[in-house]
């Protein structure tokens, strides 16, 4: 099976409604406002942690040479017992050190929480995709927009991407 590589866009497109751009565009930190959303009825489930290699578009948006390992960690949110978003982060190991080394233990605390309590956290522009489930590895039927960006600790990199399952699609809207 080849898989479809995602074309990722720094605009919205013209076909998201105003919630979804909320959702998708907005700054702050998704996890606080996916536990806000589900009161109190938030669960994270880690589906795998550890070293891989990135794809391609990953590796470049980070700036990565080619085949070099990262620690990669893939997530399910939940709200309500439903699962809203699956995100993926890719820490290249070079951001793995000193005081950062403290993010190859996040256990089942969410990497959000860490990234926006940062004083030294900056952001790239938010991009945006719409992705089929062989764009990332959880079993989905229709396609779901996501969203990702690189933060910076201490100016070393890891980036974040959070696919919006079909569970959550009642928070934002359908099309």
């Amino acid at each position: 099976m080849r898989t479809h590589v995602p074309r990722w866009h720094k605009q919205a497109h013209a076909e998201l409604t105003q919630n979804q751009r909320q959702w998708l565009l907005g700054e702050g930190s998704l996890t606080k406002k996916l536990q806000d959303a589900c009161q109190g009825e938030f669960s994270l489930r880690i589906l795998r942690q550890g070293l891989a290699t990135p794809r391609v578009d990953e590796a470049k948006a980070l700036g990565l040479p080619q085949r070099q390992q990262a620690l990669i960690r893939e997530i399910v949110m939940s709200g309500h017992g439903q699962d809203w978003v699956f995100a993926r982060s890719i820490l290249p190991l070079s951001t793995l050190t000193g005081r950062l080394r403290q993010l190859k233990t996040l256990d089942n605390r969410p990497l959000g929480a860490l990234l926006f309590k940062d004083p030294s956290m900056k952001r790239s522009p938010i991009e945006i995709s719409q992705l089929v489930s062989d764009n990332f590895r959880y079993p989905c039927e229709e396609s779901c927009w996501a969203r990702r960006s690189v933060f910076y600790l201490d100016q070393k990199p890891l980036l974040v991407a959070e696919v919006f399952l079909p569970g959550f699609a009642h928070f934002y809207g359908k099309r």
